[in-house]
């Protein structure tokens, strides 16, 4: 099952235009790393145009690519939970125009509207839940032994 996470439809109209005015627009070089897992998450991004590959290490061998992030997507979660760490890293497969947001603004913003700060928490969380699933069947597909079970 395929849960549409984008901005446009998890965050109502007055929410959206919310956020986008506290954003900048940015662009990034096809092949350019965004964030690295352990690096300090203190900004986020919604792309506009191109593509984001999510990774994660994994001993031993090359990073992981989980998902692909495309129009309207949120990259990055991290910067919403305490100790602000990026948990996924992050590199642009095509050039990327995209939204960035400074956290530090935005859980400002959260904590003086509370209806505005549930709504971006639910989105996060969201995002996370599907981005965990992602992770989940990404990685057993690569490293499960053959016929080891059926997800559920």
């Amino acid at each position: 099952m395929t849960v549409n996470t984008t901005m446009s439809a998890v965050l109502e109209p007055a929410h959206r235009e919310k956020l986008l005015a506290l954003a900048r627009e940015v662009g990034f070089a096809a092949g350019e790393r965004m964030f690295e897992e352990g690096w300090r998450a203190d900004r986020f991004w919604i792309v506009r145009t191109g593509t984001v590959a999510l990774d994660v290490r994994v001993p031993g061998r090359p990073s992981a690519v989980i998902e692909t992030l495309g129009h309207g997507e949120l990259v990055g979660w991290s910067w919403h939970f305490p100790p602000y760490l990026w948990h996924l890293g992050g590199e642009t497969t095509s050039p990327v125009r995209a939204w960035e947001f400074d956290a530090d603004a935005v859980r400002a913003l959260c904590g003086e509207d509370p209806e505005f700060g549930r709504a971006v928490a639910t989105w996060v969380g969201a995002t996370m839940a599907h981005r965990l699933h992602a992770c989940r069947t990404r990685l057993l597909d690569l490293y499960a032994p053959h016929g080891s079970g059926a997800l559920l």
